[in-house]
């Protein structure tokens, strides 16, 4: 039991990298690679700035500023630069790595004996309840600012301006300040889940961002895949519940006998299967029902 609900905490706040990754990668239709970087970029801040006696919320929401520079980084190189959306991403992501190291000045920190957000008012509850817990608050709080954000004239501009940046242009939108936006927003939600991530494991490493667009992808396939037609803000909820359902498809091949080594492989295996999955549905002829009152591409 205390293994599946260690599994939806997890979940639960890996989500949030999820999330990040949807708005630029399904909404804005940008690949950005910068997200390798953030996430430990926002581990590293969150760390050592508890370490250095920084209040753990605090040091949260600079983690969270961290992320957003980053994502503006990538932003101004594709926007301004006229830099590839891939390299873009992949050049902000390795000067992050010596960021990091200049930030945390060492490899690895540990939060041994340091106050966390886990560890405050949340230490009363039963084992691994903190994590599902503030994941729950921190997930529908960020959903709910999602959907809220999306549904003004702003937010369907940043929906318009991935969908078809020529036709969104001709409207008066301002498509470069859209995807510098998106990115910014983006990379502060990696960056808040890279800050959360370390608390509740108790350190910060220069390696943990690697592999994470893959388990973010994993979290937007999965439930798109389980659920199928979905309006945007389904779609939304669907990448939380993709995520936890991918921990438990992980613990459950950990508990087959697999190392905990074999990890990445694990992933990106199953992230190959969910993506083939519809591929295999389309040769067989299989139809998925659609939810009442949704439309295929609403």
């Amino acid at each position: 039991m205390n293994l599946i609900v260690s599994a939806i905490g997890q979940g639960l706040l890996w989500a949030l990298l999820g999330l990040g990754l949807y708005l630029t990668f399904r909404i804005l239709d940008f690949c950005d690679m910068t997200v390798e970087g953030t996430f430990p970029l926002g581990a590293a801040t969150a760390v050592t700035a508890i370490t250095h006696g920084v209040n753990p919320f605090i040091a949260t929401l600079l983690a969270v500023v961290a992320g957003m520079v980053a994502g503006l980084v990538t932003g101004l190189l594709y926007t301004k630069g006229k830099i590839p959306s891939l390299l873009a991403g992949i050049l902000t992501m390795t000067a992050i790595y010596s960021v990091n190291l200049r930030i945390m000045g060492k490899s690895n920190i540990s939060l041994l004996g340091q106050p966390t957000l886990f560890n405050g008012a949340l230490h009363n509850l039963p084992q691994y309840f903190d994590s599902v817990t503030l994941g729950l608050v921190v997930i529908a709080i960020v959903t709910v600012l999602m959907i809220l954000f999306l549904a003004t004239d702003y937010g369907q501009a940043f929906i318009a301006t991935g969908d078809n940046p020529t036709m969104a242009k001709s409207l008066g939108i301002h498509t470069d300040k859209m995807v510098i936006v998106g990115l910014m927003i983006s990379n502060g939600m990696v960056g808040l889940c890279g800050a959360l991530i370390a608390q509740n494991n108790g350190y910060a490493d220069i390696n943990m961002g690697i592999g994470t667009i893959v388990i973010a992808l994993a979290s937007i396939i999965i439930g798109e895949v389980a659920f199928g037609e979905l309006t945007l803000n389904q779609r939304l909820v669907a990448v939380t519940l993709g995520s936890i359902i991918y921990r438990i498809i992980l613990l459950a091949v950990l508990q087959l006998g697999f190392s905990a080594n074999d990890l990445n492989l694990i992933s990106s295996v199953v992230l190959a299967i969910c993506m083939m999955i519809p591929q295999f549905e389309k040769q067989l002829n299989i139809k998925k029902p659609i939810l009442k009152g949704v439309r295929p591409h609403e």
